[in-house]
């Protein structure tokens, strides 16, 4: 695989085409790719909602109204859509459950390396929560590297890909019942096939040539 190849090729996709879905088995790997993508000392502070059907893709797309109604086919037309969630608040409940998981998983070889973990961890998250207090920004901006995963990886299996920031998160957040859960709404991912109508695949891509964005040391 040329993964440089997928990255100059990706692009986002403004027509899915309706009539065509995302295998099971191929959607499978998005899901797998998200549950494995990274976060600052394994923070882990997201959640995902997933559509398939179309009445569950009409419900996300109720946040496109009024405000962001060019986005509202992009999700009823699209196989399958992902919100992407951050945690409301970074609580000592998920500090644990995280360790916890981690020791299940046979990553401490002592109890004081469960203990340095645990210790290293609270450092920065404490960090963020108390001290810059920027913890939602914090989180978002884990939530932002698994998107990244997401669009790569979709790319390498041949799925066209839509992020979205522009829906009313207080809507989508309402209709989903997600800060009741704890959560709230970043950012839509429609995923799916283009359709021929799509302008956006004829287009050349565009960046910032090397010497823009480079410095050799």
């Amino acid at each position: 695989m040329n993964i440089v190849h997928h990255a100059q090729t990706r692009y986002t996709t403004k027509s899915f085409d309706a009539s065509r879905k995302i295998p099971a088995e191929t959607f499978e790997e998005i899901r797998q790719l998200l549950r494995f993508a990274p976060s600052s000392v394994n923070s882990q502070p997201w959640h995902f909602v997933v559509a398939s059907s179309d009445e569950a893709k009409a419900r996300i797309a109720k946040a496109t109204q009024p405000g962001y109604a060019y986005n509202e086919a992009k999700i009823k037309n699209a196989s399958h859509v992902i919100v992407f969630c951050a945690r409301a608040a970074f609580d000592d409940a998920h500090l644990a459950s995280l360790l916890e998981q981690e020791d299940k998983d046979g990553r401490f070889a002592s109890p004081e390396a469960k203990a340095g973990q645990n210790t290293a961890r609270s450092f920065y998250v404490n960090l963020h929560r108390f001290d810059t207090k920027d913890a939602q920004h914090w989180m978002e901006k884990q939530v932002y590297l698994a998107l990244g995963t997401a669009l790569l990886g979709a790319s390498t299996l041949g799925i066209d890909a839509c992020p979205m920031e522009g829906f009313d998160a207080r809507i989508l957040d309402e209709e989903l019942g997600l800060r009741a859960k704890g959560y709230t709404g970043i950012v839509i991912l429609s995923l799916g096939y283009r359709s021929p109508e799509d302008f956006n695949a004829k287009l050349p891509k565009s960046r910032l040539p090397e010497t823009a964005v480079f410095t050799n040391l």
